[in-house]
């Protein structure tokens, strides 16, 4: 009976996170729920609960964890200043006149929010309103615009400043800086490999990526050239500036995301976009999601503490050590551990980044697919944004699988 209590938590949590309860309630839920029963069985010592204060306190103590908000506060003033939408429609403009030509400017324009947010549901919401009803105007298959918009604003998963890969960093111990200059090229070859999709699907189906209409491109070259120097550029020093700082090492991810925080406001108010209503829903989103991600970690922190204090790990040492084949099993199941984390627990990062990302594609419960639908012309059916992720999310596990092969050579 004793070692039923691990198992027993763990399905408890997944049926939880499963039914679409938060995952950070549905993890301290459970532990607060699977503590309660243990004591009652007298399975669970509840002294062991003393010990969440203290790591409570930790974790919002954490320096590294600083950077969190900086960076969310970063990103949703470039959307509530509305200047991510213009990004999204000048970039439009460059690429229009090809096929696909929309198609790849959501890619450079999730690309650049990723660079300029790490929050993924910022960027999936923004690029779904802007983007999806030009794209369904100028006729692109559905199929290919939600799974473009999907695909291209879990970027921010892996491409730095990620907000996933800051919480990964503090939970192993790994310098954030290291994470982020790793994750530029899986996070770079990822946007690549959508835009080469895109431009595969333009030139077999035509009439699936439909470039813009003569009357559609009548903006001048001055016209254009002033537009992409006051809409493009800026963001982009902006980001080339936070990112390159944390790369050559003159500031901290958290120095870095102050940094970003101010540059935004500048640029706000240097496009006469800044407003009290602008900051006041600015500082509101960052709270939002700055909270979610603090109480994930607790969740995480007392689910952790909750499962040991019910023998949990002795659970799953017992799963694994009775695997089938038995010591040589497990040999291989541990060395193959030990060798990844021996090589690089940077890379470890990375994989778990890339994974993460892939999860959030994934139906029916993926997160981006959640964002999108919000977002989403109810005349389009769930199965359409389904149809349309699953070319990119088979090319996350390609360059997961790539990742891995690099990470064992």
């Amino acid at each position: 009976m004793q070692q039923l209590w691990g198992p027993a938590m763990f399905l408890g949590a997944l049926i939880l996170i499963f039914s679409g309860y938060p995952v950070a309630f549905a993890l301290a839920g459970t532990a607060l729920l699977f503590a309660l029963l243990g004591v009652m069985a007298g399975q669970f010592d509840w002294h062991l609960l003393f010990a969440m204060p203290e790591r409570t306190f930790g974790i919002m103590s954490n320096y590294t964890l600083l950077a969190v908000p900086f960076f969310i506060f970063m990103g949703a003033v470039l959307e509530k200043s509305r200047l991510a939408e213009q990004l999204l429609e000048t970039i439009g403009v460059l690429f229009g006149r090809f096929r696909g030509g929309i198609a790849l400017g959501v890619i450079v324009v999730g690309t650049l929010l990723a660079a300029a947010t790490g929050v993924v549901g910022a960027s999936v919401t923004a690029m779904g309103l802007i983007s999806l009803p030009i794209m369904l105007r100028y006729n692109y298959g559905s199929a290919l615009s939600l799974g473009v918009i999907a695909g291209s604003g879990t970027l921010g998963q892996i491409i730095p400043p990620s907000i996933v890969l800051i919480v990964l960093g503090d939970q192993l111990g790994v310098s954030v800086a290291r994470l982020f200059t790793t994750a530029v090229v899986p996070g770079l070859l990822l946007a690549g490999m959508y835009a080469l999709y895109v431009v595969g699907l333009a030139t077999a189906r035509p009439g699936a990526a439909p470039a813009l209409p003569p009357e559609a491109r009548t903006m001048g070259g001055w016209q254009l050239a002033r537009r992409v120097l006051f809409s493009l550029v800026p963001p982009l020093l902006l980001i080339a500036m936070v990112l390159g700082s944390i790369f050559v090492g003159i500031a901290t991810p958290t120095e870095a995301g102050a940094l970003g925080a101010v540059g935004a406001v500048i640029l706000a108010c240097a496009n006469r976009q800044f407003s009290f209503s602008m900051l006041d829903a600015a500082m509101n989103s960052t709270t939002r999601l700055t909270v979610m991600v603090v109480f994930l970690l607790i969740g995480s922190t007392a689910f952790a503490l909750v499962f040991r204090g019910l023998n949990g790990d002795l659970w799953i040492e017992q799963t694994v050590t009775n695997l089938p084949g038995g010591g040589w099993t497990f040999l291989v199941v541990v060395n193959t551990i030990v060798t990844l984390l021996g090589i690089d627990l940077t890379w470890l990062g990375i994989m778990l980044a890339v994974n993460l990302q892939t999860s959030f594609l994934t139906p029916p419960f993926g997160f981006s697919l959640f964002y999108l639908r919000g977002v989403t012309p109810p005349t389009i059916p769930t199965t359409q944004i389904y149809r349309g992720v699953i070319p990119f999310i088979i090319i996350q596990l390609l360059v997961l699988l790539g990742v891995i092969v690099y990470v064992q050579q």
